[in-house]
């Protein structure tokens, strides 16, 4: 039973106006020049560095060698002249010195990049890769100059490590071949050069670049990969031929190959070696993935402007990626549509059965959950979520993992309110997400959720990067109301797709696109140490009213329910947004009209999991 609250008193200790969002001093220097603004767009003097990538890469089944050459053409926008370029490979975190979180197997070791040539605007440069960790800088002969632009040709190979993760051998037949190929690391506004190491915790930063991939294979290999399939006829036999392109028009999941008619030598052409070619325009990353045995899954999806293909491959004893291709025909309808209401941008997403749960533009690379088709289908939704975060927007998810983390964990919980009710979503979410950090009281649960992710270790990096921030844009969502927060979204997604976005391009655009000043809530909720802790302080009827009195023990500024109990044996829920605590933090006050007897008041924050719960209950 829901009902008209007729008053709403805040009492107010001391007053918390709109303030001024703390900036690093760098941060800072970006929005003088002019390059990032207050309003929250990106300024007129904004710029980004973009290359356009031409590579042949060649994997060999039987050393497990992963080989290739690039031609890069990089634009250098920024207005500095450049003495040298970062080279950054990822996959060197798999080399015995490289810095690590934590132990790792001796399977996933390797000896790392070996840089075979390399030459810049055709003047050879003796590069000993060796002693190469994931990113280094090359000393240019000759000044890139501001507005110039510079071709980069690189021949390098590297072995795929045994154990596999975000990358390697998900099996002796089957790899994930991603972070394949030396890139240029981002130059940005902020920071110059991108040379943060890469360690086996962070994600990644990455310019917006143009890619095309001709990916030598064996035969009887199939290679699913970012961007549109360009040669099909190449390289596919003609009953799977017919198949697939059967499913790039169809609502219905089409078998393009079973196992065994992969491991029967009938899928792909019978020569010696296959070249697979994709292409992708204006997208951060690039990746592929290629089996001789794996099942090939597909179908498409109507969106409102084009027509998606959806993919999947996967093992014999994956009965969840069975679902897969019917799970992701309906999930990128629903993101296009509902939250965050932008059309899924790309022409592709392929699900590939691995070990990683791990995101990548159009591919993800989850684990089989067979046993439980909930949180596998969850797992499935939070990887196509990072479309848009940081794909989409071009987040810097090194330093700001709360920039997509949160918001994937965020569109993962109302997908999952469709999909599995919402009770159920709310159970899934309390227990996979917020239980493991409210009920944790050690220190590094309450740095603050601004802290650069690199600076944010064990338990404390994921609750962060994920559970906090999540928590922040759902009480946002709240606060707002579904309709203006959807708008203010929008507003910063349409400010920043296709940018580098970082958190205060996202404080001032939700700003500008709510029309609110919203400092207050984002000084709550970023840069302090607030965890969830509510307290009924006092509770008393007189005549028609019921007055209660609430501590925020914990800080952070959420969304409750006041659920009444009667002495008649009725009860009722009264929510309250976290507008109750605009105006003081620290304390509210409630006036709730009342017609009957109150025998006792608890305050429920849902999701908003309470730290000490058996305080927000007060018998009258």
């Amino acid at each position: 039973m829901k009902r008209l609250v007729l008053g709403l008193f805040l009492f107010a200790s001391w007053q918390f106006s709109a303030q001024e969002l703390y900036m690093p001093r760098n941060i800072k220097k970006a929005y003088e020049n002019g390059t990032r603004d207050l309003s929250g767009a990106p300024g007129k003097n904004y710029w980004q560095n973009k290359g356009i990538y031409n590579v042949e890469v060649k994997v060999d089944a039987n050393s497990k060698m992963v080989s290739g050459k690039e031609t890069i053409l990089y634009s250098n926008n920024s207005p500095d002249n450049l003495s040298e370029l970062a080279i950054r490979f990822v996959n060197n975190l798999h080399k015995p010195q490289a810095p690590r979180s934590g132990m790792v197997s001796k399977d996933f070791l390797t000896s790392g990049l070996h840089i075979k040539s390399f030459i810049v605007n055709g003047e050879k440069y003796a590069i000993n890769s060796e002693n190469w960790g994931t990113v280094e800088k090359v000393k240019l002969n000759s000044v890139l100059k501001s507005k110039a632009k510079a071709e980069i040709k690189i021949e390098w190979e590297y072995p795929l490590s045994v154990q596999s993760g975000r990358e390697g051998q998900i099996d002796p037949e089957t790899f994930y071949v991603a972070y394949s190929f030396p890139r240029i690391s981002v130059y940005d506004d902020y920071n110059g050069w991108d040379m943060l190491p890469h360690s086996d915790r962070q994600e990644f930063y990455n310019d917006f670049n143009d890619y095309s991939f001709a990916i030598t294979a064996p035969k009887n290999y199939v290679v699913w990969a970012t961007g549109d399939f360009l040669n099909p006829e190449a390289v596919l036999q003609s009953e799977y031929l017919k198949r697939y392109k059967t499913s790039l028009k169809s609502d219905k999941v089409i078998h393009v190959a079973t196992g065994h008619e992969m491991k029967s030598g009938k899928v792909t052409k019978q020569n010696k070696w296959n070249v697979w070619k994709f292409k992708a325009s204006n997208i951060t990353d690039f990746c592929f993935a290629l089996s001789n045995h794996y099942a090939w899954d597909a179908s498409s999806v109507q969106l409102k402007t084009k027509r998606a293909s959806v993919q999947a491959s996967y093992g014999p004893e994956a009965k969840d990626f069975e679902h897969y291709v019917e799970w992701m025909r309906y999930n990128l309808e629903w993101f296009s549509k509902n939250w965050p209401g932008v059309e899924y941008p790309y022409n592709v997403m392929t699900a590939v059965q691995g070990y990683a749960d791990m995101e990548y533009p159009m591919m993800i690379n989850d684990t089989s959950i067979p046993d439980d088709f909930q949180d596998a289908r969850l797992t499935a939704d939070h990887e196509i979520a990072h479309t848009y975060f940081p794909f989409y927007m071009g987040i810097n998810e090194t330093r700001y993992a709360f920039m997509d983390e949160g918001w994937a964990t965020t569109l993962e919980y109302l997908i999952g309110i469709d999909e599995n009710g919402e009770a159920k979503a709310k159970e899934f979410y309390k227990n996979f997400r917020v239980k493991r950090w409210i009920n944790d009281p050690s220190a590094e649960q309450d740095q603050p959720i601004i802290t650069m992710s690199t600076q944010v270790s064990g338990a404390g990096y994921g609750n962060n990067s994920y559970v906090k921030a999540s928590l922040s844009y759902l009480a946002l969502k709240d606060y707002l109301g579904d309709d203006l927060f959807k708008k203010a979204l929008h507003h910063y997604m349409n400010n920043w797709n296709g940018k580098h976005p970082i958190p205060w391009d996202y404080f001032y655009s939700m700003n500008t696109g709510s029309g609110k000043n919203l400092n207050w809530f984002f000084n709550n909720w970023f840069y302090t140490n607030n965890y969830i802790d509510l307290k009924v302080a006092g509770a008393s009827q007189m005549n028609d009213l019921l007055t209660v009195n609430i501590d925020n023990v914990g800080g952070f500024v959420i969304p409750f329910e006041a659920e009444i109990s009667y002495e008649d044996g009725t009860a009722e829920k009264l929510h309250f947004s976290p507008s109750v605590w605009e105006k003081d933090q620290r304390k509210a006050m409630l006036t709730i009209p009342i017609t009957k007897k109150v025998k006792s008041i608890n305050l429920n924050g849902g999701i908003f999991m309470d730290y000490t719960p058996d305080d927000n209950k007060k018998t009258l």
